[in-house]
């Protein structure tokens, strides 16, 4: 995809690339929420959250998200939910600490992050091939997180119209919008996020957001 406006260079400051993998977090919990209720998704959030995840070698911190911030504007607008800005939907905050939770476990688990990344090398080149929003791409994506991240004792449950979450592809997309979720969740760590900051830094989360919209 390319992005709608111009490259947008990535900001400098820790706080506000935190912000920007933190939304990246959250815009896939907003995406499995709406994917759950309606079964339709906003296409340029879906493709920024799919390409994100199986470009597994970016050139640039701003190339993970498709070049400029808007692409994760759904995520930085939960986050102004998160410091208290908006009014905040509830299931989208509990998927994405969720996210955050299972990220944690993966990170410490040497075996499955070897396996996940053979496995999402392996989705590149079918990306590739088909185009990364193909569904050929978006049902590996489902069977990695399944084989992998579902295999925790700690899960996602889903809530949304079950004939919506047992329709065609839907577990699938589902799948790959956390597994999106978990590739931010590394991301923002990579960047030195961490969760005890959500509760004790909100100021700079609130500032690094100003510097976003």
């Amino acid at each position: 995809m390319s992005p709608i406006t111009p490259i947008h260079r990535a900001p400098d400051s820790p706080a506000a690339r935190q912000a920007l993998a933190l939304a990246g977090v959250f815009q896939a919990a907003s995406l499995v929420d709406e994917l759950a209720r309606t079964g339709q998704v906003d296409p340029r959030a879906w493709e920024t959250l799919i390409e994100a995840t199986v470009d597994t070698n970016p050139e640039s911190f701003e190339a993970i998200y498709g070049g400029h911030p808007n692409n994760l504007r759904r995520g930085l607008d939960t986050l102004e939910a998160l410091v208290g800005r908006k009014q905040a939907n509830p299931v989208v905050l509990r998927y994405g600490f969720s996210l955050l939770m299972l990220m944690n476990k993966l990170r410490t688990n040497n075996d499955m992050m070897d396996s996940l990344g053979q496995k999402l090398t392996r989705i590149q080149g079918q990306a590739e091939h088909f185009g990364p929003t193909h569904e050929n791409v978006i049902a590996s994506l489902g069977e990695a997180y399944q084989e992998t991240i579902s295999t925790f004792k700690t899960r996602i449950v889903v809530q949304g119209d079950p004939s919506l979450l047992q329709s065609r592809m839907m577990p699938e997309r589902v799948r790959a919008c956390l597994m999106a979720g978990i590739r931010f969740g590394l991301l923002w760590h990579q960047q030195g996020g961490r969760r005890w900051k959500l509760v004790f830094q909100r100021t700079a989360l609130r500032r690094a957001l100003d510097s976003l919209s």
